[in-house]
């Protein structure tokens, strides 16, 4: 329970404040208003994980204020898809935090002692999904779950995933990137009994069409198993792999609350 509305539950028992006094600042405790933004601090009390910042068309004071208000409530913060000037703001609020460049991704958590729970792994198929993959990289391990990325086993050279089968079945849960055609999720899931969240990317030539050809390829897989989230949605798979592999080792409702190594 949130220590501020256990404090308000103890007032009224203390017959120190009226019931409807309680009742009308419990409304107000889930969010912080800070003009631009009401960041919902109760977030990762109802769902695991707390809010994940947008940053795209946001300022970067915008984003600053958010985070360091994030990292007030929770101890940690994601922002996705950071601008460049957003991000410098952000390091030199935050000497904690860290820049993950290709995802455009930044982070930083305070908290000591974590374990996680789970194992997310992420193939991409080639290095121009690499910022996509990254982001689900990200995404997964502040959500709670041991993470690990193996680059380059996209299907035009099937023997570079073959050597990697051991590990795929050995994950909880599999996040696949990829672009052009979009056909290494449905070999992926042809060859492990592990959920695969498949991830379409813009890359690709012209008739790939911005990674629809990809999404459509990914939809259609004939292989069992397979979701599919937007064109180039790492975060989106990221978060979602993650409660996946949480579920796999024990139904953990909070990320962090069950043993694990960290990534």
């Amino acid at each position: 329970m949130n220590q501020d509305a256990q404090s308000l539950f103890e007032a009224v028992q203390r017959g120190e404040m009226p019931a409807a006094t309680a009742f009308a600042r419990l409304q107000a405790l889930p969010l912080r208003d800070l003009g631009h933004t009401r960041l919902d601090v109760e977030r990762e009390a109802r769902c695991g994980v707390p809010e994940v910042i947008f940053a795209a068309g946001k300022t970067a004071t915008q984003t600053t204020e958010i985070a360091l208000a994030a990292l007030e409530h929770h101890g940690r913060f994601l922002a996705t898809r950071v601008p460049d000037d957003a991000a410098r703001e952000l390091l030199a609020a935050i000497p904690e935090a860290v820049r993950h460049e290709r995802s455009r991704c930044v982070t930083a958590d305070l908290r000591t002692g974590v374990t996680r729970t789970g194992h997310v792994l992420v193939l991409s198929a080639g290095t121009s999904d690499e910022p996509v993959a990254e982001e689900a990289l990200v995404t997964a391990h502040f959500a709670g779950a041991r993470t690990e990325l193996i680059r380059d086993v996209g299907v035009a050279g099937l023997h570079r995933l073959l050597a990697h089968q051991d590990a795929m079945r050995a994950a909880d849960a599999l996040v696949v990137v990829a672009g052009m055609e979009g056909a290494l999720p449905s070999v992926v899931a042809g060859l492990v009994d592990v959920p695969v969240v498949a991830v379409p990317t813009s890359v690709g030539y012209g008739a790939s069409f911005g990674g629809l050809a990809a999404l459509l390829a990914m939809l259609n897989s004939c292989a069992a198993g397979v979701t599919v989230v937007n064109i180039d949605n790492g975060f989106g798979a990221g978060f979602a792999a993650a409660r996946m592999a949480a579920r796999a080792q024990g139904g953990a409702r909070h990320a962090g609350r069950t043993e694990g190594a960290t990534r």
